[in-house]
């Protein structure tokens, strides 16, 4: 993760190994040059009530072992299995490639790009709910 770039907004709080860092009164960039550091936005983070999607789920456990609130080897199995169940549903390209990338990223213990990567998938599990309740 070496050389990240966050751009943050106003009073606008991340998450960087553990602490919480708030921004000033303006809009302002901070380099983050220390290889695997673990970075959450907090305006990304996923609450445990908003845990109610198969997708949601699994980024949930990997936003925990971003955060250092559960170990990355007692998790590894659980995201593995996660992204294995999503694959059996989200069956098209772009999504696949996603979860390639995040399973990949597991084992490697990139978690913030494990969390990137399953992100993305998001919006087109909204879409399929949407679909299903139509």
């Amino acid at each position: 993760m070496s050389g990240l770039v966050l751009k943050l907004g106003p009073h606008e709080r991340v998450l960087i190994n553990g602490a919480v860092i708030e921004n000033g009164e303006r809009r302002s960039r901070l380099a983050i040059m220390t290889p695997n550091a673990n970075i959450l936005r907090l305006r990304d983070a996923i609450h445990p009530e908003e845990c109610n999607t198969p997708v949601r789920r699994v980024c949930y456990i990997a936003q925990l072992v971003l955060t250092g609130d559960a170990d990355a080897a007692d998790m590894r199995m659980q995201l593995l299995r996660g992204i294995e169940q999503l694959s059996q549903v989200l069956t098209d390209h772009d999504s696949r490639a996603q979860l390639a990338v995040a399973s990949r990223a597991v084992m490697e213990e990139q978690h913030y790009q494990v969390l990137k990567a399953l992100r993305n998938l998001l919006p087109r599990e909204e879409r399929l709910f949407a679909a299903g309740r139509a």
